[in-house]
């Protein structure tokens, strides 16, 4: 199969949405390890990955988020990080066949490199490492970085996908709206400045997940697309969030955020998705529309 970061020169992919609201809704109790259950409950996990699959998405994304040693040292799980990072990965193999791609999520450690935490960043590579490995092992075509906030801690990121695999890395930061009209993270880092400083650390394919509805999100592309020519990943949530009967909710429909696709395809990104508040039917509505956009393509 063809390396996804040079698929994706030539057609526009749908990847898939929502995990952790899809596990909550098979029975996982929130305050749990989720990543846990590619052990307990693979047939769970793997009917999530079916049902993207089954709604158009292309590539598969685990259930490895907080599969770092880090997030998993909570649980008293810290010493299973390859047995727990390896079995998500080989789940989504499973179902992904020979013609879908199997993209292994990796999230952040939620510790902070000094100067403004106690990790040193020859830690962070090692926990990285360590975790790409495991997704080697069990089958993945590619690694996202994601829902990163902290440029050091991404960098350190991909060089560790880079140096210990060779898989395709993609790397995805989470920004919020600021009043001026440009967007940053919570750690103050732009788009722009994301942009350059992760294809220099050797990502493939930079783009943004979470955060933010389809709206800003192309925004954010725009942002994305003026600072590299590599390719774009896009991954909204369903709407910005609203607070209703003191729930968090994401208002927008799987039509609805399907119409927006268009202008975030314009925008730049060769590979949409979703986020938060996002389920298998948004991701058949987004498919079906990007079926109609490669078609027009050509």
């Amino acid at each position: 199969m063809i390396r996804l970061e040079e698929r994706v020169r030539g057609e526009v992919l749908v990847a898939d949405g929502g995990m952790g609201t899809e596990l909550q809704a098979l029975g996982l109790v929130p305050g749990t390890c989720p990543e846990l259950w590619c052990l307990s409950q693979p047939e769970r996990v793997r009917a999530v990955y079916r049902a993207y699959r089954e709604a158009g998405s292309q590539i598969v994304e685990t259930n490895t988020f907080g599969g770092n040693r880090y997030k998993l040292a909570h649980y008293g799980l810290a010493d299973r990080v390859a047995e727990i990072n390896r079995a998500g990965v080989a789940l989504a193999r499973e179902v992904a066949g020979s013609d879908q791609y199997v993209m292994a999520s990796m999230g952040p450690t939620g510790a902070f490199l000094e100067p403004y935490g106690e990790e040193r960043e020859e830690s962070f590579l090692e926990a990285f490492a360590e975790q790409a490995r495991a997704f080697e092992a069990g089958g993945a075509d590619a690694v996202i970085v994601e829902t990163m906030t902290a440029l050091e801690e991404c960098c350190a990121a991909i060089r560790a996908v880079r140096a210990s695999t060779r898989l395709t890395c993609l790397a995805s930061f989470t920004f919020d709206p600021l009043a001026d009209g440009g967007y940053a993270s919570m750690m103050g880092v732009t788009p722009e400045v994301f942009a350059r400083e992760a294809v220099a650390a050797g990502a493939h394919i930079v783009g943004s997940n979470c955060g933010l509805g389809p709206v800003h999100l192309t925004a954010v592309i725009r942002r994305l697309r003026g600072a590299t020519d590599v390719p774009l990943l896009a991954m909204p949530n369903a709407g910005m969030p609203e607070l209703r009967d003191g729930r968090t909710v994401f208002p927008e429909g799987p039509e609805e955020m399907a119409s927006g696709l268009e202008g975030l395809v314009a925008a730049g990104a060769g590979i949409v998705g979703g986020c938060c508040g996002t389920t298998p039917a948004h991701i058949a509505a987004m498919a079906r529309a990007v079926g109609r956009l490669n078609s027009v393509r050509g």
